[in-house]
Order: C-alpha cells, then sequence, then structure tokens
C-alpha cells in the first residue's frame, strides 16, 4: 500500500481535489475520491462510495490520481465528529507495521463505536428519579438497582429493560411515579467534570512521595515510561490516581486499562471517591449507545478520563496525556484473536507518540517490563510496605507427599486444620484452584473413554452448576450425557480431578455449617450482581471463599487472614516458556489477599514438588532474586525479552493440505535465515484442532538486535495460501497452545 501521507503538504483539501480514503474493508489499497462541497480536512471521517454501498473511511492524505478523472467518485459526507489527528494515524500505522496486520484492519479497530455516521438528534432516555414507586416489586427493585449501581449514566428504555432482566413495560411504569426520570437529551451528552481538587484519601510518607513523582512525570508533558511496583496492599492505585490529577490539572486526558471486566465497578467507585465524579468507560460491559457517546466525547474532549478494557487504547484521544496499564504483566492483555497485540507494549509506543507518561502498575512485574526498567529504558518506583497497620503474609509450603490424603479429596487434613482454625476465631479463609467449573476431566469407567469437544482437541469440562458440558476453547456446550457416548454404557461417567464447584462441594462436606461462597468468571453474574457479592464478603458474609484467578486481582477482604492454594504444581506443567514466571506471579498475587487489614494473614501452598525453585522463591520473597534467576535463563536461552520471536499459525480443514504449506514455507525461508533467525517446525500446535479446524504451529527465533517484521512479510508474501486456510503470525507470543 503506498503512502498518500508523502504527496500530502496540505491539511486542507478543496472542493474537487483528489483524496485517498482508506477504509475498514478488506482491500491492500487507499481509494481515490474528490473532495465535497465546503471541501475536507486531513483526517476527516467520511462516508464514500463504494460500488452499491456507502462506507466509513478516513482522509489519509492527497489522492494519487492517474486515470479518468471522470469515473472518480466524491466524498458523499463529511462525518460531524473531531477529525483523526495525525499522532493517531501515525500509531495505527506503526501498529500495523510491527504486528503485520493490514492498516484497513487497524482501521476497524479505531472504529469500533455504532453510528458514527447519524447526525446529531435528541434521545429519549432513562435516570433515577426521586419520586417513590406506590409500590415494589422484584421486577422495579431490579430496575431501580441498576440505575443506583450506575448512577450518573442514563440509557434507552431498551438497554435498562436488558440489564435489568426486566421488560420495558416495568421501566414505564416506575416512570408513573417518578422512580425513574424520562429525559430527552442530545444523543451524545459530554460527560461530568472531574475535579483534580476534590478531597482525597490521606496517604502515607511512601505514597505521597511516589505520588509525587509520578505528578512530575506527567507535568513534564514528555514521553515517560515509570513501572510502578508495589507488594499487594500498599495502595498503587492511590497513588497512580495523583498521576491521573496532575493530568487533569494539566488540561489532557488519562487512560486507565484495567485487566478484567469483573474489576471495573470497584474501581469506579475508587476514582469517583477521589474525584467527585464518575469517568467514561469503554469495555464489552458497557451498552453500545454508551460507547457510541464514550468515543465521540473523547474525541472532543469532553472525556477527561476513560477506564477500558485494552482495545479503549484506539479510542480517538484529543489530548492524551497519561496511560496506566493497571496489573500490567496480566495475559488478559493480549490480544489473541484478530489483531494480535499488546495492549501493554502498544501503549507505550502511543505514549511516545503522542508526549504522554506511561505508569505500569503491578506486584508481580512482567519480566520483560522488570528488564527495562533494569536496563534504565523505564523508571522504577518502589512501594514496599502494605498501607496502614496491614503486613505482608507469611509463606508456607504443605508437601503432599506426606499428607494422608482420603481419595477424590483435595483439601489435605494439614490445610482442613487451619480453616477449622480461622473458623473458630471469625476469620475468613480462601481456597484458590484456578480450573474453572466441576471437573476438567469425565472418563468412561468401562471403556476409558474421555468426553472430547466435537470440534476441538479439547477435553469437555463438567459444569454441574450450569448442568452442562462445556469446550472451553471454543465455547461449546453440551448435556451431560446418562450414557457413555462411546460405549453406551449407563452409569459408567467419573468426574476426575477437581474444579472449583467440586472444591465446594468438598469444603462443604468437611466444614458442615460454615458459610461458602464461590467466585469464577463462569458463574455468568453482571457486574452489578459480582459487586453486591464481593461487598458481602468483605463484611463477612461468608466464611470460606473458593474462587479461580478472578479472585486474585484487586479484592480486599479485610477478614481474609489465610489462603490455600490448592494445586501450586498446576501452572509448572507444560513448555511455556512464561510457565514459572506466571506461577509465580499468580501464587504472590493470591497470597497477598490475606492479611490485607490488621490481622496477620498467612498463605499455604499446597504442593509435590517443594524444592522446584519457582516454588522456593515464592516461599522465600526473595522476588528480585526469582527475577534476576529467570531473566538468566531467558538471556542463555536467547528468548524474550533477549531475543525475538514470532509464531506462525496454519489453520485450515485438512490437516495434510496444512502441513504441506507449512512444510513449503518452512523449506523456503531464506529470507529469515539471511538475517540469522532460527526456523522451528511445523508441529501440530498443542491444541491441534480448534472449532474444526486443525491448526499447525511454526517458531521463529531471533537475535535481539534483529527486527523480525520487514522478512516475514517478505516471507508470507512469497507463499500462496488457498481459500480455506489461514495464516495467522503472532509478533511475541505471550501463548503457544
Amino acid at each position: 500500500m503506498s503512502d498518500p501521507q508523502k504527496q500530502r503538504g496540505v491539511d486542507f483539501f478543496a472542493q474537487g481535489d483528489l483524496v485517498a480514503v482508506l477504509t475498514t474493508q478488506p482491500l491492500d489499497r487507499f481509494l481515490d475520491y474528490k473532495a465535497p462541497a465546503g471541501g475536507v480536512r486531513m483526517g476527516a471521517y467520511v462516508e464514500v462510495p463504494l460500488g452499491p454501498r456507502k462506507v466509513i473511511g478516513v482522509v489519509w492524505g492527497a489522492g494519487v490520481g492517474g486515470y479518468d478523472p471522470a469515473k472518480i467518485r466524491a466524498v458523499s459526507n463529511v462525518l460531524d465528529v473531531a477529525a483523526m489527528r495525525p499522532e493517531m494515524r501515525m500509531f495505527l500505522e506503526r501498529v500495523g507495521r510491527y504486528t503485520l496486520t493490514p492498516l484497513h484492519a487497524m482501521l476497524r479497530l479505531a472504529t469500533r463505536a455504532p453510528g458514527l455516521g447519524d447526525p446529531p438528534s435528541m434521545r429519549i432516555v432513562y435516570a433515577l428519579g426521586d419520586g417513590v414507586p406506590d409500590r415494589m416489586t422484584p421486577a422495579r427493585e431490579k430496575v431501580l438497582a441498576v440505575l443506583e449501581d450506575y448512577h450518573g449514566m442514563q440509557f434507552t428504555a431498551r438497554e435498562l429493560a436488558e440489564l435489568a432482566g426486566v421488560t420495558p413495560s416495568v421501566v414505564k411504569g416506575l416512570v408513573k411515579h417518578g422512580a425513574v426520570a424520562e429525559l430527552e437529551t442530545p444523543r451524545d451528552v459530554p460527560y461530568p467534570h472531574l475535579d483534580h481538587d476534590h478531597p482525597s484519601k490521606a496517604l502515607t510518607d511512601a505514597q505521597t512521595a511516589a505520588g509525587n513523582e509520578l505528578r512530575a512525570s506527567v507535568a513534564a508533558g514528555q514521553y515517560e515510561t515509570t513501572l510502578l511496583r508495589g507488594v499487594t496492599g500498599s495502595g498503587k492505585t492511590e497513588v497512580y490516581l495523583e498521576a491521573v490529577a496532575e493530568c487533569l490539572k494539566q488540561g489532557r486526558q488519562a487512560l486507565v486499562l484495567i485487566p478484567e471486566i469483573a474489576l471495573t465497578v470497584e474501581f469506579l467507585d475508587r476514582v469517583e471517591k477521589r474525584f467527585g465524579r464518575q469517568p467514561a468507560q469503554w469495555h464489552s460491559g458497557v451498552t453500545m449507545t454508551e460507547k457510541r457517546r464514550c468515543w465521540r466525547m473523547v474525541g472532543s474532549g469532553n472525556a477527561q478520563v476513560v477506564v477500558g478494557a485494552r482495545s479503549s487504547l484506539y479510542l480517538p484521544f484529543e489530548n492524551l496525556g497519561l496511560i496506566v496499564v493497571d496489573e500490567e504483566h496480566d495475559t488478559s492483555y493480549k490480544q489473541e484473536d484478530g489483531v494480535l497485540y499488546s495492549a501493554r507494549d502498544m501503549a507505550v509506543m502511543r505514549a511516545s507518540i503522542c508526549g504522554a507518561a506511561v505508569i505500569l502498575a503491578s506486584a508481580t512485574p512482567a519480566l520483560e517490563t522488570w528488564v527495562n526498567a533494569e536496563e534504565g529504558k523505564y523508571k522504577r518506583i518502589d512501594l514496599k510496605e502494605r498501607f496502614g497497620a496491614a503486613v505482608m503474609p507469611d509463606m508456607a509450603a504443605i508437601d503432599m507427599r506426606d499428607q494422608a490424603m482420603v481419595a477424590q479429596s483435595w483439601i489435605s487434613p494439614d490445610l482442613a486444620g487451619h480453616v477449622d482454625e480461622r473458623l473458630e476465631r471469625g476469620e475468613q479463609s480462601l481456597l484458590f484452584l484456578n480450573r474453572r467449573g466441576y471437573a476438567p476431566i469425565t472418563v468412561c469407567r468401562k471403556c476409558g473413554d474421555q468426553i472430547g469437544c466435537d470440534f476441538c482437541d479439547a477435553r469437555m469440562v463438567e459444569h454441574r452448576f450450569h448442568g452442562h458440558l462445556m469446550c472451553h476453547q471454543c465455547g461449546e456446550t453440551k448435556p451431560m450425557p446418562s450414557e457413555c457416548p462411546s460405549c453406551d454404557e449407563a452409569g459408567s461417567l467419573a468426574a476426575v480431578g477437581p474444579g472449583v464447584e467440586r472444591l465446594a462441594e468438598e469444603a462443604e462436606a468437611r466444614f458442615p455449617g460454615a458459610k461458602i461462597e464461590v467466585l469464577s468468571s463462569d458463574m455468568l453474574m453482571s457486574a452489578r450482581a459480582l459487586k453486591a457479592r464481593i461487598q458481602g464478603i468483605a463484611a463477612g458474609e461468608a466464611d470460606i471463599i473458593i474462587g479461580t484467578q478472578l479472585v486474585a486481582k484487586g479484592h480486599n477482604f479485610p477478614l481474609l487472614t489465610l489462603v490455600g492454594v490448592i494445586d501450586s504444581d498446576l501452572g509448572l506443567m507444560g513448555g511455556d516458556l512464561r510457565a514459572a514466571e506466571r506461577t509465580f506471579q499468580l501464587m504472590r498475587q493470591v497470597a497477598g489477599r490475606a492479611g490485607r487489614s490488621d490481622k496477620k494473614g498467612i498463605a499455604y501452598l499446597q504442593t509435590h514438588q517443594t524444592e522446584h525453585p519457582v516454588i522456593k522463591a515464592i516461599l522465600n520473597g526473595d522476588e528480585e532474586e526469582f527475577w534476576r534467576a529467570e531473566a538468566e535463563q531467558r538471556r542463555h536461552a536467547g528468548v524474550p525479552p533477549f531475543g525475538r520471536m514470532a509464531g506462525i499459525v496454519l489453520t485450515g480443514p485438512d490437516v495434510t493440505q496444512c502441513f504441506g504449506l507449512a512444510n513449503h514455507m518452512v523449506q523456503n525461508a531464506e529470507m529469515l535465515h539471511a538475517i540469522g533467525a532460527e526456523v522451528y517446525g511445523p508441529a501440530p500446535a498443542p491444541i491441534a484442532r480448534v472449532r474444526g479446524n486443525h491448526r499447525v504451529r511454526i517458531l521463529v527465533k531471533a537475535p535481539r538486535d534483529v527486527m523480525l517484521q520487514g522478512a516475514l512479510a517478505q516471507w508470507r508474501a512469497s507463499v500462496k495460501v488457498p481459500n480455506n486456510m489461514r495464516v495467522s503470525i503472532d509478533i511475541d507470543p505471550q501463548s503457544f497452545y
């Protein structure tokens, strides 16, 4: 694709001038159009004719021409939204080049809001009123609860009804009594003003010093990345909100990325306490109406702070001054389908383009981040103490080789005894197992067959809570059969291994009378329901919490003094080069849930490998030593962050065809060998079939000082890929499934 920006020379095109328009359609080129009456600016969002349709695009530069001017059609419409800024166009181009993503796909990422072409208009919305209903019903309670939970936000009748799980007539009934206000407003309105001087929570001396450093970084008005490393419970959020306050004071916008939608509601409350009002939101839990509003207000500067998921990085900020990546080590920041990118790494890229500060916050940073701080590329600020009277929990191992375990049980006698002690003292215990559902495997006792997914090479997981089997690769579900699907034997199916549901079943039998709560991402709770459950746990409504990694992030349970990790060895299995790092991070994060108030906490790790270096590093608490040792191993192997890698996956319905093309690619990789890269494979992917398609993997490794993208693009272009196959290239892969 040629670059029309090189020919532009101007910021404005008069009527009839040729302009190059980038659309979101899968075309490998810019399209020439004539500027409309009144002209058009560089970066303007426009509607253009393409065949019989009209599609949205962006003016990217001057048109190239070279063919019959009479056949060139005019831009149909210039959208009433702020033009795409030069730094945003540069960001999309750079991300596209780095990830080997076509520019039209990058533009699609940046225009994921509905109705951008719609003209300004009025709409009927509903908000919390000051009246009282004549009578209260469960349905009405749900509507009012949603409005209270999302106070300050407005909804269409349909959106409000869907969020509450009721019919629109319930909303209309509440309007009659003034309990819900019906308003006519412009479709997209600015967000409430956030007050950077709003009275805030008192900080400790250490927090104040860290906050002042971050404020200075933002006030400088230029690019800088800082690793904010703080032990769990040290108040990292309050510290980086000081940087957000400085950003607001400077009149610039801030973006806070968070890894889990489940954390959004609790986090928004903290932002509101700090700045007096709630910020804009951008994630999959936000209605399409609110997404359109957010997109437009961000572009016009009428949204000061956005709290969002990784895709919020592609919003059209007018004046972005700060990006915070909370829990920056979290794997959910890597987009694993469509455009393959790391939101953490691309946040650094975007900030470097627009002169913004970046804060990477974590108790257990990614090794890449730790190395960048060690090498001086990033600043580093440490918070070494917990806030207030809280102290870090003790860590201890329970050697499962010494435990007299009963068949089909997973809570060791030692751990059960420690839980009993907490029950007697009125304190809470957390039993952690990073497996959703009831059991990971269902096997026939007669023929030995394990129930697998019909579309993937993966075993189906029993979810007894929902009464079905589920494939965690493609989401396919099927009812739990009463007979073996292979041999038709009735009553022969047995659950093998535990998930959190099965662990809860064991806990109910082992601790009769204890109040047990299960927290898992597959419980299908709304953000409001999850918030209510977490608040209830924090208030003491549960004695024992059983959870997956959902519970490891950001929650504060003052009564929790014991964490028991059921299977500390689980993450150490397999050949993932990041297995040790991820196990270390998860175990430290989970352990950090204990003792966050004035009561001392302790975390027990059930393990069969007490001598494993990772388990020893977790227990002795010397995190710097772990990072140094892990870094040395990676350096010796020449793998990230001391080398470059790319994962190539070929996907198609015919395994022979996939391997044929993969072998051809490997045998014709001279352009990769010429830059010092090594090519491994092809081999079946660890999960060799997903959604009915076979998957073959090739791995490319190169020295750190080599930029792989050019050679990879040339290599990919040298082969003809059949229409029924797909070749995806993942730069800096985080997973190797």
